[in-house]
């Protein structure tokens, strides 16, 4: 039986494939006295790559620190990107959202109640509509206006945030500004965005609305890391439900927000629960 207080620890691993890979990583687990609790794997035949995400404790005196620095000459020898990380250590995550809250609620009530795995360091807006809810969890809201002129020194006030927080996710819940090169380039693989999936189409304000005017039959939600190509970042989650011709654009907007909150909530909690790998421009998520 598992208890609360056992060194657990999460080993994630990308590397070009060959054979003994996982051999090795027990090997190395069972000399440091540690014993595996779940693990999971994939080889991409076309990228060549193998992927291995390994949940385990060790003996109470075993650190991070310690398996870091045993592990790496291994690592070396496969060329591996790794990382081990302490199971009971929550992602500290910043969340940028502009005005529409209901991923921004759901996160926090996730969050409040125990639902997902992360500190909040404290909630970023364009605007002020939120700032009560924010409050009301004992949060940090920070106001942080954004016009074209004001882009740039908006970003380095955002950067300067997430730095002094020790952020190591920026969550995008609805916020609806775009971000530059220079912004995503330094945030790799830490920013999340949601947006509806009708895109390449409907494109713009209204979306719901460009749908139901043609008459959609399935709608949905994508969860993805930021990159520079806008809205194009390797996808994380996806979600969707089937609509029919009685819907109008309110119903359509109110079931479209609800697949929102619940992939990007999936989305967030993987990526702190380190299951999530990347493998060019896709993601190796071990649910």
């Amino acid at each position: 039986m598992k208890t609360q207080d056992q060194n657990d620890f999460i080993l994630t691993i990308a590397c070009p494939d060959a054979k003994g890979i996982v051999f090795r990583v027990a090997e190395f687990l069972v000399g440091h006295q540690c014993n595996i609790l779940d693990s999971a794997q994939f080889g991409d035949d076309e990228t060549g790559l193998f992927f291995l995400r390994i949940h385990f404790d060790g003996p109470s005196p075993l650190t991070t620190e310690a398996l870091r620095h045993d592990f790496m000459p291994l690592a070396k020898s496969l060329s591996m990107e790794w990382a081990i990380t302490k199971a009971s250590e929550k992602t500290k995550v910043m969340i940028l959202v502009s005005a529409h809250g209901h991923c921004l609620n759901d996160l926090l009530f996730r969050w409040s109640s125990g639902q997902l795995p992360i500190d909040i360091a404290g909630v970023i807006s364009n605007h002020r509509d939120f700032e009560t809810l924010v409050r009301h969890h004992g949060l940090a809201f920070h106001y942080l206006p954004v016009s074209p002129s004001t882009k740039a020194q908006q970003e380095e006030q955002i950067l300067s945030l997430i730095k002094k927080t020790g952020t190591d996710l920026v969550v995008l819940a609805r916020y609806m500004q775009v971000l530059s090169e220079t912004f995503c380039g330094l945030l790799k693989g830490k920013v999340i965005n949601i947006h509806h999936s009708f895109l390449p189409s409907f494109k713009g304000a209204k979306p719901y609305a460009q749908a139901h005017s043609r008459g959609v039959k399935l709608i949905g939600a994508t969860a993805h890391y930021v990159t520079t190509d806008l809205d194009e970042g390797p996808i994380i989650e996806q979600d969707t439900e089937r609509v029919d011709h009685a819907f109008n654009a309110q119903a359509l907007s109110l079931i479209g927000g609800d697949i929102e909150c619940r992939v990007l909530a999936r989305a967030v909690k993987w990526h702190a629960e380190h299951r999530i790998l990347m493998n060019g421009q896709r993601t190796v998520v071990f649910k």
